[in-house]
C-alpha cells in the first residue's frame, strides 16, 4: 500500500552527541496515538526511500519531533542528519503501530524499559494526560552506552516536577561511571533489585512493562521477566510484556 505522504519542513536538527539528533518538523498527518511511528522519506539519488520513525512528540504538539541515530555508512540516516532548518522532507500522513496504552490491560504501575533512541515513543507517552490517570505509578528506565547519550533531560525533567510522586526516570549507563546512573544493562537491573529500589516497586502481576529498542536487550529482558512469571502481552491472551524491537 502506497503511504499517502504530507509535504513537510524542517524547524530544527539539534544535534545531541556526534551520531544523536533529534529532527523537529512542522506538517500536517492524522490524529495518532502517543507511541506510534510513521514513515519519512527522501529523494535520494532521484530515488524515493523512506524509513520508520516513532513520533516522539505527544499528540496535539504543534511541531512533529523525530530521535535518531546516524549510522556510520547508512544511506538515509547520513542525509537526514544534514538536514538544516527550512530543508522540505516528506512524512506519511498515517501513523501507526501497537506501543500505546491502549492496547494494554490495567495494572497500577506502568515500567518503560527503554535502550538508545527507543526512549522516543516513551516520551511522547508519558507527555499526555491519559498516562498519570490510568496508572498509580510509572517508571522510565533508559540505557544507553555513555552518558552523554542520557538525552531529552529538559522534557524528563518537566515531567518530573509536574509528577513528583507518580514518577521514577532511571537512567543507566553500561561503557563509563556515572555518579547518578546505574551501571550497566537493563536485565541484569532486574534481577539484583536495583532497578525496582529506583522506581520504589515491585515488578509484579500488578505491573505492565512496555520494552522498546535493542533485540538483545528485548530478548533478555523477556526472559528475565518471565522467569518471574510475567507473559508476553497479545490482544487474544492479555499479558504483563509488550515490545517493539528498533532495528
Amino acid at each position: 500500500m502506497m503511504s499517502k505522504w504530507s509535504e513537510g519542513r524542517v524547524i530544527e536538527n539539534k544535534q545531541w552527541t556526534e551520531s544523536l539528533h533529534s529532527l523537529r518538523v512542522d506538517a500536517s498527518i492524522d490524529a495518532f496515538e502517543a507511541g506510534q511511528f510513521t514513515r519519512l522519506a527522501l529523494e535520494i539519488d532521484g530515488e524515493e526511500v523512506s524509513r520508520p520513525f516513532s513520533l516522539v512528540n505527544a499528540p496535539g504538539e504543534k511541531s512533529l519531533d523525530f530521535y535518531f541515530i546516524k549510522v556510520p555508512g547508512g544511506l538515509f540516516s547520513t542525509r537526514l542528519a544534514k538536514l538544516k532548518a527550512g530543508d522540505s522532507i516528506k512524512v506519511a500522513a498515517k501513523a501507526t503501530g501497537l506501543l500505546t496504552v491502549k492496547q494494554i490491560p490495567a495494572a497500577k504501575k506502568l515500567f518503560l524499559l527503554a535502550t538508545g533512541t527507543g526512549v522516543g515513543p516513551f516520551l511522547s507517552i508519558i507527555k499526555t494526560t491519559e498516562v498519570w490517570q490510568q496508572f498509580e505509578r510509572i517508571a522510565l528506565v533508559h540505557a544507553v552506552r555513555y552518558t552523554e547519550e542520557l538525552t531529552y533531560q529538559q522534557t524528563i525533567r518537566s515531567i518530573a516536577e509536574q509528577h513528583t510522586h507518580q514518577f521514577s526516570y532511571i537512567p543507566m549507563v553500561s561503557r563509563e561511571p556515572c555518579d547518578y546512573a546505574i551501571a550497566g544493562r537493563i536485565p541484569a537491573a532486574i534481577l539484583d533489585n536495583k532497578l525496582e529500589s529506583r522506581a520504589g516497586g515491585r515488578i509484579d502481576s500488578d505491573s505492565h512493562l512496555m520494552l522498546c529498542g535493542n533485540p538483545d536487550m528485548v530478548l533478555d529482558t523477556m526472559n528475565v521477566l518471565t522467569e518471574r512469571g510475567l507473559k508476553k502481552h497479545s490482544r487474544r491472551e492479555p499479558g504483563h510484556i509488550s515490545i517493539e524491537k528498533y532495528w
